[in-house]
């Protein structure tokens, strides 16, 4: 009632055979064969599968792709690790293997898109702006030309410096977030909308950074109190990120040293 059933062919022994043997213990191999074995049958108007159709569908090997199983998953697992990596070989070839299978291209580059932030982010900013240019170009253009701007991207980001400090940073402030979010926002910090609000407070004391030196406001606190000194960024040290760890290394050196709220490092 499923698969090849419906459709009332047999396979001769030989045939059945010499596919078990082709396929070297492979049962996606297996099926992909018999399924081209029996499309040449058909054609054919013939009601049994011979053994030539067999070796003909082994030899063509048609891709196995299952959008919806784990074959898929993994695909996209062994791409974001390769770009991850820094191997623009093993990228565009994952790459490759998924787009000739038919998997849909805008979910390739979303994936691009969240390692852009995730695998990249400040080492090299410009690689978020290639992978969202990439998904305008891929929605604009469509299949199969799409394949050139998700190629270029797909090295691109491979061959980009590497840092995590977006997401390292994000996951140490979140876990802060959850523990203390019943803390209220410093008064220096809070908007003073109305009268009343800048007679509570609100807003007194804040210093704005555009008029102190360097447009840095030396000594300004922005986290709340009960947080004390820690920090949750931890500056990587390669591509673009090595100038922006030095600058915040400079603005820190005359206050207090933060505690880390983690010993890793991006």
């Amino acid at each position: 009632e499923r698969g090849l059933g419906s459709l009332g062919l047999a396979i001769e022994e030989e045939a059945r055979e010499a596919l078990v043997e082709g396929a070297h213990g492979d049962a996606r191999a297996a099926l992909s064969a018999l399924e081209i074995a029996a499309d040449s049958a058909r054609r054919d108007g013939r009601e049994q599968i011979g053994t030539g159709d067999v070796r003909r569908a082994l030899q063509e090997r048609r891709p196995y792709y299952d959008k919806e199983g784990d074959y898929h998953y993994d695909a996209i697992s062994a791409f974001i690790k390769s770009v991850r990596g820094s191997d623009p070989d093993a990228a565009v070839y994952w790459l490759a293997r998924m787009v000739e299978a038919g998997e849909d291209p805008l979910f390739i580059v979303r994936r691009m898109v969240i390692l852009a932030a995730e695998d990249i982010g400040l080492a090299d900013p410009q690689a978020l702006g290639v992978a969202t240019s990439c998904q305008q170009a891929v929605h604009f253009i469509g299949m199969p030309e799409g394949f050139l701007p998700m190629a270029e991207c797909a090295l691109y980001l491979a061959l980009a410096p590497k840092s995590n400090t977006a997401l390292t940073a994000y996951a140490r402030a979140s876990e802060d977030a959850r523990r203390t979010s019943h803390l209220p926002v410093p008064l220096h910090l809070r908007n003073a909308a109305t009268g009343l609000m800048r007679e509570m407070g609100y807003g007194s004391g804040y210093r704005y950074a555009h008029d102190e030196p360097d447009h840095y406001a030396e000594g300004e606190r922005y986290l709340p109190e009960e947080l004390g000194e820690t920090r949750y960024y931890h500056a990587g040290s390669l591509g673009a990120e090595a100038s922006l760890a030095d600058r915040l290394a400079r603005q820190q050196e005359p206050g207090e040293e933060r505690s880390d709220s983690s010993s890793d490092s991006g």
